[in-house]
C-alpha cells in the first residue's frame, strides 16, 4: 500500500503505523472494507468501551479497529505538550535546592548550559523522526544506528527513569498538600491521585493528549502570571520594597563545585522535553507537528525555565532558611518568593497550581514508561506480552504495568520513605543525560553512514546546527557526567567520601554499564558499533512519499511568500 493509496473515505490519510499494522495483521480484507463494516455496526457505547480492551487477534483483521485520526494527538495538543509538558517538581520544587547550592549566577549557568543542550537534542530528534517515522518510539534508533547492546542498555535506562518518576510524582503531590494540612496520612492522597492518573491513561494516547493539554495550559498560565508578579516585586511592589539585584551577591554559593552539583538537578528539571518529539510522532502529520513543536520548545526554554529561574534568583536569596537544601522544607521557591512579598492568599493558589503540575508529570511519566516498555518487548529485550495491543491500539499490558508501579508511592507511609526515595532518585538522576547523548550520537551516525554509502537523504525537517550541534550536545552531556562524578567523590557538603553517597549520586551510570556488558556477554556480540556501511538507511523510509512531501513543502513556501510582513513576523516564532 503506498502513501497515496492510504486514504480514508473522509479524505484523511492513515499514518505509517496504521499502514504497517494492516500489513502485519494480514488477511484478505482491506482497511476500507473494515471501515465500512465498522460504520454499519453500532453498539452501546458502554459495552463498546469495555470490548475495546480485548487483545488483538493478529490473524484476523476483523478483530482490529482502524486507528483513525481521532485516535491520534491533535496538532494543538502537540503544541501544548511541547510548551509545558513535564514541567513539574523539577522546576517548581527542586529549583530551590539549585539556588541554595549554586547561588544566583551558578543557578543561571546551570539552566543555561542544560537549556542549550536540550534545544539541540530536540533538533536532532526531530530530524531523525521526520526521516524515519516511528510511532512514539525513538529508542529504536539506538539498535538501528548505534549498537544492539547499547540499545538494550538505553531502553531499560529510559524505562527505569520514568517508571520511578510515577511514584515520585505521586508522593511529591501528597507532600504539596501538606502545605495546607499535614494531619491526613500522605498515603490517602497518593491513592486519590493514583486513581486520577489511572482514569486518564485508560484511554491511552487519546487520554494522555487531552489530560496533558489541560495541564499544560494551567502550567503556562501559572508561570506567565508569576513572571509578571515577580517583575512587580523586584521593582518594589511588595512588602520588601525595592529588591533590585541584591540577592545576586555573592553570585556563587559554593563556587565551581556548587555549579557542578546543580547541573544534574537542572537536567532533571528539563527531563521529558523529548516527549514533544514522541508526541509529534502520534499525529497524522508528524513533519508539520515537529516544526511547530521545536519552535514551542525554544520559548519553553527561554521563558519557562531561563526567565523564571532568573526572577527567582532576584526574589529568593540562596541562604533563605525556607529553601529546600537549607532545611527539610519541601516548599516551592515560587511560593516562598510570593510569601516574602507579603501577599496573603496567592501562595495557596500557586501551591494548588504546583500540585496540578506535579500530577501532570505523573501523567506524562505513564506515557513515557509504556512507550519504552513496548520497545523492549518488540526488540526482544523484555517480556513479549508487553507489546500486545487491544482493539483500540493501546499497549494495554504495558500501561497496566506502568500504573501498577505507581503503587510504590504508598511507601510514603513508611518510616524508611526517605531512604527508599533517595535510591529511586538515584536511579533516575543521570538517566536523561545518557538518553540525550544517545540521541545526538544516533544523529551523527545516520549522517556519517549516508556519506559513506553515498546516499542523498531527503530530510523533511533539518536540524539547526547539523552535526556541529550534535557534537556540541554530546560534549555537554559528557561534561555533566564528569561534573557529577566529581561531586559524587567530593560532595558539596564537605563530607568525606562514602560509598553510599557516591552511588546515590551516580547509580545510573553503573546500571547502564552493567546492562551494556551483560547484554554483550549474553548475546556474545562483541561488536562495539554497527559499521557505517552496514547501517540500514532504507527500511522505514519507504513509508514516506518523498514527492508528495516535496510538493507539500513547495506549496507551503508559495503560500508563505504571499503573506504580509506582519503575518510572517508573528508566525515565524510559533
Amino acid at each position: 500500500m503506498s502513501f497515496k493509496d492510504s486514504k480514508l473515505e473522509d479524505g484523511n490519510s492513515l499514518n505509517s503505523f496504521q499502514i504497517q499494522s494492516s500489513k502485519q495483521i494480514g488477511g484478505e480484507s482491506t482497511i476500507s472494507d473494515y471501515v465500512n463494516e465498522k460504520s454499519s455496526t453500532k453498539e452501546n457505547s458502554f459495552v463498546s468501551f469495555f470490548k475495546s480492551f480485548q487483545i488483538v487477534n493478529k490473524n484476523n483483521i476483523s478483530n482490529v479497529e482502524v486507528l483513525t485520526p481521532e485516535d491520534n494527538l491533535k496538532v494543538y495538543q502537540v503544541k501544548l505538550i511541547a510548551l509545558a509538558s513535564c514541567i513539574g517538581s523539577g522546576l517548581f520544587i527542586s529549583s530551590g535546592s539549585i539556588i541554595a547550592t549554586a547561588g544566583a549566577l551558578g543557578s543561571f549557568l546551570s539552566y543555561f548550559i542544560v537549556g542549550v543542550l536540550i534545544f539541540f537534542i530536540i533538533q536532532h530528534l526531530g530530524e531523525m523522526t521526520s526521516q524515519f517515522p516511528v510511532r512514539g518510539n525513538f529508542l529504536i534508533y539506538n539498535s538501528r544506528f548505534i549498537d544492539e547492546s547499547w540499545a538494550f542498555a538505553m531502553n531499560w535506562n529510559y524505562c527505569l527513569q520514568w517508571i520511578v518518576t510515577i511514584p515520585l510524582s505521586l508522593v511529591s503531590a501528597s507532600l504539596t498538600i501538606q502545605y495546607w494540612n499535614d494531619d491526613i496520612n500522605a498515603a490517602a492522597w497518593v491513592a486519590i491521585f493514583w486513581v486520577v492518573i489511572v482514569a486518564i491513561n485508560v484511554f491511552g494516547v487519546k487520554g494522555y493528549g487531552y489530560g496533558e493539554s489541560v495541564f499544560s495550559v494551567i502550567k503556562a498560565i501559572a508561570i506567565l502570571g508569576f513572571i509578571i508578579l515577580a517583575i512587580v516585586l523586584v521593582a518594589g511592589g511588595g512588602e520588601q520594597g525595592y529588591i533590585g539585584g541584591k540577592n545576586w551577591h555573592p553570585p556563587f554559593a559554593n563556587g565551581f563545585k556548587g555549579v557542578c552539583n546543580s547541573l544534574v538537578n537542572a537536567s532533571f528539571s528539563f527531563a521529558g522535553t523529548e516527549l514533544a518529539a514522541i508526541a509529534a510522532a502520534e499525529t497524522s502529520n508528524p513533519r508539520k507537528s515537529l516544526i511547530k513543536a521545536t519552535k514551542q520548545i525554544f520559548w519553553r526554554i527561554l521563558i519557562f525555565y531561563m526567565l523564571a529561574i532568573i526572577l527567582l534568583c532576584f526574589l529568593v536569596p540562596f541562604n533563605d532558611p525556607q529553601l529546600l537544601g537549607n532545611s527539610n522544607s519541601s516548599a516551592s521557591p515560587f511560593v516562598i518568593a510570593i510569601k516574602n512579598g507579603g501577599i496573603k492568599v496567592l501562595p495557596s493558589i500557586f501551591n494548588a497550581l504546583i500540585l496540578i503540575a506535579v500530577l501532570s508529570v505523573a501523567n506524562a511519566s505513564v506515557f513515557a514508561t509504556y512507550k519504552p516498555l513496548v520497545a523492549l518487548a518488540e526488540a526482544g529485550h523484555g517480556p513479549k506480552f508487553l507489546a500486545y495491543i487491544d482493539k483500540r491500539g493501546r499497549p494495554i499490558f504495558a500501561i497496566i504495568f506502568a500504573l501498577l508501579f505507581g503503587l510504590i508511592g504508598f511507601i510514603c507511609a513508611s518510616k524508611n520513605q526517605e531512604t527508599v526515595f533517595a535510591w529511586l532518585l538515584a536511579v533516575s538522576g543521570l538517566s536523561c543525560v545518557f538518553i540525550w547523548f544517545s540521541i545526538s550520537l544516533a544523529q551523527v551516525r545516520v549522517n556519517y553512514a549516508a556519506k559513506v554509502q553515498g546516499i542523498d537523504i531527503f530530510k523533511p525537517y533539518k536540524a539547526i546546527g547539523g552535526d556541529y550541534g550534535a557534537y556540541l550536545s554530546m560534549m555537554i552531556n559528557v561534561l555533566i557526567l564528569v561534573a557529577q562524578f566529581y561531586v559524587a567523590l567530593w560532595p558539596v557538603s564537605g563530607e568525606n567520601f562514602k560509598v553510599e553517597t557516591f552511588f546515590e549520586a551516580y547509580l545510573a551510570a553503573p546500571i547502564v554499564l552493567v546492562s551494556y556488558i551483560g547484554h554483550k556477554i549474553w548475546t556474545r556480540n562483541w561488536r562495539l558499533y554497527i559499521k557505517a556501511e552496514d547501517i540500514d538507511l532504507v527500511t522505514g523510509r519507504n513509508l514516506l512519499d518523498v514527492d508528495v512531501i516535496k510538493q507539500e513543502i513547495y506549496e507551503e513556501k508559495e503560500v508563505w511568500s504571499q503573506k504580509s510582513f506582519w503575518y510572517k513576523a508573528t508566525r515565524i516564532w510559533c
